[in-house]
Formats: structure tokens, sequence, C-alpha cells
């Protein structure tokens, strides 16, 4: 300690004596422990130590801090396990662990569902803001900030390849893109995808994630359910399978259209699937609802869904359902 007066402070509190010392420019703190079994031990705190460090670490110019990049690790929303983002990534974003199905883009749906040469096919064309809607923000200010975060300009986007060698157009909601809210632009791409499909003579898969229509575009959001089924008609007439995944969460006027309406419903575990929300029922009805009310397990259980497969089968349970379904010359 330095002879600075006031540098030295006993203080005797609980047993223990607490010492702080001025010197070298910096402020350190020790404390002496008063027990019988170590009488005038002295030991100094973190503040103390990491100073110390601080000193030898900025001494030695060679030695840089390394930066860490922020998305190094991925806490499961389903066990609250943290992992590393690649192995959660390489796992297909299913939790080694407790096997919940995390959300994922339209490009991992891609890659994972279609063999390697698959063409995304072109956006669709369709008024922006037709009804001028303005809250907070401008809508057209709104789809131009979620595009600059997402890879595709709208929530719904189609691509055409193969699934295990069958040919097939793949349709894939992406719930990063506006809450996969369906709007004109996802209601023209269904039907553009549609219509590819029957030139393609092959089968039409959806991947189905939103939160129901998009309220920026009012009425004429509304109007894409009628037209998204009358599409499919049009599908299952040229005699062409209709398959729908449906994926964690698809509510609102998307479940009340398109996707339930497929030859074969398929969900993946643990998907949040219906129509009002659980609240609003449970407000309604005055009665408690059941567990695992709204799951893909518990629709699958009363028939609303035909199979719950985990994203590794999905791939090949669509090459199945594909082969089975596609229309065959009779001889």
């Amino acid at each position: 300690p330095t002879g600075q007066r006031g540098a030295r402070r006993i203080q005797r509190s609980f047993g223990r004596k607490e010492r702080r010392f001025t010197g070298s420019g910096c402020r350190v703190r020790a404390i002496q422990q008063a027990s019988p079994e170590s009488p005038g031990r002295t030991r100094f705190t973190q503040g103390f130590v990491m100073s110390w460090l601080s000193k030898v670490r900025n001494s030695l110019g060679g030695l840089t801090k390394r930066d860490t990049p922020d998305n190094l690790w991925t806490k499961c929303p389903g066990c609250g396990e943290m992992l590393f983002t690649r192995e959660f990534e390489d796992n297909l974003s299913v939790c080694p662990r407790c096997q919940f199905h995390g959300r994922i883009g339209a490009q991992a749906r891609f890659d994972q569902l279609l063999d390697a040469g698959y063409a995304v096919l072109p956006a669709a064309r369709v008024p922006e803001n037709p009804l001028n809607f303005r809250d907070s923000k401008k809508y057209s200010d709104r789809l131009k900030i979620a595009r600059a975060a997402n890879p595709f300009p709208d929530a719904l986007t189609n691509a055409l390849g193969t699934v295990e060698g069958r040919k097939v157009v793949l349709g894939v909601q992406d719930f990063a893109f506006m809450g996969g809210s369906m709007g004109m632009a996802v209601g023209e791409a269904f039907v553009e995808a549609v219509e590819r499909a029957i030139a393609e003579d092959c089968g039409y898969v959806i991947c189905t994630a939103a939160g129901g229509a998009r309220m920026q575009e009012g009425i004429l959001s509304l109007m894409q359910m009628p037209k998204a089924t009358v599409a499919i008609r049009r599908l299952a007439r040229a005699g062409l399978p209709y398959i729908v995944v449906l994926t964690d969460p698809t509510t609102g006027g998307v479940t009340a259209s398109y996707a339930m309406l497929g030859d074969v419903q398929i969900a993946e575990p643990g998907a949040l699937i219906g129509f009002a929300g659980q609240r609003v029922i449970q407000d309604t009805i005055r009665e408690k609802l059941p567990d695992g009310f709204q799951r893909a397990e518990y629709l699958h259980a009363h028939g609303m869904v035909d199979m719950v497969v985990h994203r590794k089968d999905l791939k090949g349970t669509l090459a199945s359902l594909l082969e089975y379904l596609e229309r065959k010359e009779v001889a």
C-alpha cells in the first residue's frame, strides 16, 4: 500500500476485515479472513485478478481477442438445451436430444426434400399495396423490409424438381416472411404452381407455415381461399396428386383453405395446426382444452391428419406417396 492518506481502511463486519489499496493507478480490494482455521489469511477478489490479467494481456501485443460469432449456439425451444448451431442445422434443424422440429426457411426445405438440380420457379407478379394500406408503416415499406431479410420475394416459393427421381412441383411457405401470411402474391403463386404441375404432368406438394391471411390486403387476401380451392379442383380433374405437409405453425385462413384439402395430409411432429387460437376457443366455449390440443399428434389421433412424419423420413415418405398416387397407364 502507498502512503496516500485514507488508502487503507479497515472495516470490521461479520468476522472479516476488508482492506482497499490504491496503487499504480488502479484500485484493488483484498479481504482478510478472520477465522480460527486461517487467521490473517488474505485473498484477493476477482477485480484484482482480472486487473492483473488485463495488464499482462495488454503487455503482449501479439495477442488479440478472438471474435466469436453471435449464432454459435442455438437454444432448443423444446428442452432448453444449448446446441451448436452447426450441429442443429446438420440434423435438419431437429434437436438431437428431444427431437423438437425447428422452423426452417424455403431454401433449406428445398435442399432437404428435392434432389440436386431443382429449379426455383419465377415469383408471381401482382400489384403491391393495392389498398394503399398504412398502419404505423406503409405496407409497401413492410414488404421491402421483409424482402431484405429473406432470400425470396414473398411467403410462398415454388420449385420444379424430383424427389428420389419422381418429378414434382414443391411449394414452401416461409414463416419468416411476414408470418407466412397469405396475400395476393401467395394466391397467385399457388395457382401458377398448380398450372405448372398440370403442364409437367406431375403432382404438387406444398409445405404450409402461416399465421393466416395478410391483414394489409383486406378482402383481397381472403379471396385467395376460393381461388386456391378452384386450382386444387383443376389438379384433381387432371388426375394428379396434391399432398400437404403441415409444418409449425399452420393457422387461420390457410388452414381453412388449401392446407386441409390435400389427397394426403402429413404433419411434422409437434406442429401447431388450427384455425382460431387456443385461448380464443377456450374463452368462447368456457371449457379447459385437453393437453396437446391443436398439435399434430392430437389431430392425427382425431382423424384430421393422415400421418405424422419425422423430418428425416419426410423425403422418403413423399417419394413413396408420389409413386403410389401418380397416374399410371392401364395395359
